[in-house]
């Protein structure tokens, strides 16, 4: 089966930053986040422990996204890891009082993927502490992912993969969503679903399940039930065998 073609325009132009993290799990929980919405580039922002990048507890929580890892730079600055972006949101569940405007996950995936100039860094601050302001004020738009006011604290991997979801639905678009795994026959013809309807008839009059002569809206009703499926071919053929069974029986008699 040949795949749909995916527009990899926004894969290519967005950069995942992280700030000062405190646990190596979470920048590994961030790779997988990042991997499995087809994103890459990666960048560590001053992480708070060595070897941030190869770290065992990276390296298990990353579960397959190695390659992020690998391929991740770590950097001494905010103003290293911008380097290329003419774009940056800040990521906080904390709003400021002095703060770029603040938008939502999905309003800013859709200007993201509908904006092919902008090379944009999406920026994830300390696990404690978050961002601070001098970072955000820096920054064209804070992110704040709706969630329970009384309770508002994601996770750093989790607030990565709602973001990453977001941007890959805004990049895809509706009609390439739908995932292409799985079996999908031939569509049946008019003519394979009237035959059906026909034999599907005849085997409801041998049971005495439709009276021929007063028949109302069985029928019909049915057909409208079967148009909403989209028929496939085979499925045809099935009701088709099970149709031609019950006339069999109902032949024998009892």
């Amino acid at each position: 089966m040949n795949l749909p073609e995916i527009n990899t325009s926004l894969f290519t132009r967005l950069r995942f930053i992280l700030v000062e993290t405190s646990r190596p799990g979470n920048i590994g929980g961030v790779a997988r986040a990042m991997k499995t919405m087809g994103f890459s580039d990666l960048v560590l922002v001053n992480p708070r422990f060595p070897d941030a990048l190869t770290d065992a507890e990276a390296v298990a929580f990353a579960s397959g996204a190695q390659d992020i890892l690998s391929g991740a730079r770590i950097v001494g600055s905010i103003a290293e890891a911008l380097e290329g972006c003419n774009y940056a949101a800040a990521v906080s569940a904390r709003l400021r009082e002095f703060s770029p405007p603040v938008t939502a996950p999905r309003a800013i995936a859709s200007q993201l993927a509908a904006s092919e100039d902008l090379h944009a860094a999406v920026i994830f601050g300390n696990e404690r502490f978050g961002l601070p302001n001098e970072i955000v004020e820096q920054c064209n738009v804070l992110i704040n992912i709706p969630a329970n006011p009384a309770y508002s604290s994601l996770n750093l991997s989790q607030a990565a993969q709602v973001v990453a979801y977001e941007c890959r639905v805004a990049a895809l678009g509706d009609g390439q969503l739908a995932s292409p795994v799985g079996f999908h026959g031939d569509a049946a013809s008019l003519a394979q679903v009237d035959g059906m309807y026909a034999h599907l008839e005849q085997a409801l009059v041998a049971i005495d399940f439709l009276d021929a002569d007063n028949p109302k809206k069985l029928m019909p009703r049915l057909k409208r039930l079967f148009s909403r499926t989209g028929l496939e071919t085979e499925e045809v053929n099935i009701l088709r065998g099970i149709a031609r069974h019950i006339l069999a029986v109902a032949k024998k008699g009892p």
